[in-house]
């Protein structure tokens, strides 16, 4: 079985403070912000508030994901100009692994000036880090550099801020909101934009093809470790029948982890060449980022992921394997295979 190989593991990499990281932001110009592939609310609105920033400030921007955006985002999307430009500075936005950028990975190794990131599994790929890992969401970071700098701040960068404050904490519900994330969000609320209409979108609204693909989904479940691990997957078949893409797969991996006690939800889905992505939830006493660690990936605390290849069979076990370790290590259960 093959792990997920990290491409560019740099001990050089210089750390930056929240000063320094504003000062080079002043100093460079002609930005390419990339977001990690697969991309979601948060790596989304880190780059689109940065670039308006930026742009205010007076900068050239441009941003690069790996993958299609999805359509839901573009209250805040469509309101950067989007235009290709020399670029001369390649920093990263909520990337903890270079391998995370997806087919644009191979690209940008050794290119990659700064990276802008909260999770404490970064593996310092860029030259320069800013990293933050008290963050709840990435966009904690990039609000606290609009303060600093300080760059023009309006309704558009606001509604970008507060959609990756709202979907990396799953509404404001899961263990990372600290006091900080609810004052950032109580400022916010002061801008002109719509919270319930966003909260309705991220979290309230979905495709009927996306509720056929969460019916199959559900059929493939299985516990094991006395029902303290549930795994679901979601094959290339089901994704085709339904006419789903990565993007009406946001959020699958949350369904693992809302059965009564299950502690660790697991998340497996299929995609090209015999690759599967592995989205881990967990509840303590596991650690969902030293589990992925284990397997190549890495995240938080309490939400992370891999990428594995090989057939189905042999990737579930290898998961398994790990998590079952983790929970006779915890103590919270039995490690058999059940």
């Amino acid at each position: 079985m093959k792990k997920t190989v990290k491409l560019c593991p740099d001990s050089s990499c210089k750390e930056l403070t929240l000063t320094q990281v504003c000062d080079f932001l002043r100093s460079h110009d002609d930005y390419l912000l990339l977001c990690h592939a697969t991309p979601d609310g948060d790596t989304l609105g880190s780059a689109f508030a940065l670039a308006l920033g930026l742009t205010a400030f007076g900068k050239k921007c441009m941003i690069k994901c790996a993958d299609k955006i999805p359509q839901k985002y573009n209250y805040f999307t469509s309101h950067f100009e989007n235009r290709e430009i020399e670029y001369k500075t390649v920093v990263a936005v909520d990337v903890a692994d270079i391998v995370l950028l997806g087919s644009l990975a191979q690209e940008f190794v050794g290119k990659i000036d700064l990276c802008i990131d909260h999770h404490i599994s970064n593996t310092r790929f860029a030259d320069n880090l800013y990293l933050d890992s008290a963050a709840a969401a990435n966009c904690e970071c990039i609000y606290d550099i609009f303060h600093c700098m300080p760059m023009p701040f309006d309704n558009i960068a606001a509604s970008a801020i507060y959609t990756g404050l709202s979907t990396d904490t799953g509404s404001f519900k899961y263990a990372n909101v600290t006091a900080k994330t609810h004052r950032i969000a109580a400022d916010l609320y002061g801008f002109d934009f719509s919270p319930s209409e966003i909260s309705r979108l991220m979290f309230d609204t979905k495709s009927r093809g996306r509720i056929e693909l969460e019916r199959m989904v559900l059929d493939t479940a299985q516990f094991y470790f006395d029902e303290k691990c549930m795994v679901l997957v979601a094959t290339k078949q089901m994704q085709e029948e339904t006419g789903c893409d990565d993007t009406d797969l946001e959020g699958v991996a949350v369904i693992s982890r809302s059965v009564e006690g299950v502690l660790a939800g697991v998340s497996i889905k299929e995609k090209h060449g015999g690759t599967y992505k592995i989205s881990v939830r967990t509840y303590p006493p596991l650690n969902a980022s030293e589990i992925c660690k284990e397997l190549g990936g890495g995240g938080h605390k309490n939400a992370a992921g891999c990428s594995l290849t090989g057939n189905l069979e042999d990737v579930k076990k290898q998961v398994l394997a790990v998590i079952g370790k983790a929970l006779e290590e915890s103590n919270a259960g039995s490690s058999s295979d059940k």
